[in-house]
C-alpha cells in the first residue's frame, strides 16, 4: 500500500507525480529542483544558491512525512556540471551531519527548468 505525501512547504509537482511516497516504513522523494514553493520559480544563482533551496525542499517534504535527514539512507544526486561538485557537497554536508546515507552523484546533460541540481532521497520513517 502506498501514501502519497504532499506539502505546500516544498514546490508543487511540475508533472505527473507525487512529492514523495510512502510505503511501510520507506520515503521514496521525488527528485527536487531549486525551485521556491512561494513563487514557483527557479532560484537564481551558483550551485551553493540552488542546492541550499534543493535541501530546503526536501526537507519540507522529510518534514511531512514524519522523517528527517538524519533517516535519509540513499539519495541520488543529478548534476549538470561535475565541477559543481564541491559546492554541492558544501551545502548537503551542512543538512546531512550524522551517519551520511549512501550516495550516488552523476553528471546529466540537462535538468528540468535549467536546474543544476536535482537530488532525490529514500528515508526510513520511525516509527511513532
Amino acid at each position: 500500500m502506498k501514501t502519497i505525501i504532499h506539502t505546500d512547504d516544498a514546490p508543487k509537482a511540475v508533472g505527473p507525480y507525487s512529492q514523495a511516497v510512502r510505503t511501510g516504513n520507506l520515503l521514496f522523494t521525488a527528485g527536487q529542483v531549486a525551485l521556491d514553493p512561494a513563487t514557483s520559480k527557479m532560484v537564481e544563482g551558483d550551485i551553493t544558491a540552488q542546492a541550499e533551496q534543493v535541501m530546503k525542499n526536501l526537507q519540507a517534504v522529510l518534514t511531512a512525512a514524519g522523517t528527517s535527514f538524519e533517516h535519509v539512507i540513499k539519495t541520488t544526486v543529478f548534476l549538470v556540471d561535475m565541477a559543481d561538485y564541491g559546492g554541492l557537497n558544501e551545502v548537503y554536508g551542512r543538512y546531512v551531519t550524522n551517519n551520511p546515507p549512501a550516495r550516488s552523484a552523476f553528471a546529466v546533460r540537462g535538468l528540468p527548468l535549467g536546474a543544476k541540481v536535482e537530488i532525490e532521497m529514500v528515508a526510513e520513517i520511525p516509527d511513532a
